[in-house]
């Protein structure tokens, strides 16, 4: 699994972030949106769950980057 996310090039993980995980950028970032309504207990649906997923999914990749990046050395 290191060696996998060690392969994936920066560029690319912060680029999904800026892209997938901050679209649509107005009136509000979407991952915004569904962070509120998720406060708010309005996220209840399936596929309000499952865009939820999606679109914090390019930060955990970022995170799990940067901590093999530091265990790497």
């Amino acid at each position: 699994m290191n060696t996998f996310i060690n392969k994936i090039p920066w560029s690319f993980v912060i680029l999904t972030c800026i892209l997938l995980g901050l679209a649509p950028f107005f009136p509000q970032p979407h991952l915004i949106e569904k962070a509120v309504m998720l406060s708010k207990g309005e996220l209840k649906k399936g596929i309000d769950i499952f865009d939820l997923c999606w679109h914090i999914f390019p930060f955990f990749l970022l995170i799990l980057k940067v901590y093999s990046s530091f265990k790497k050395g």
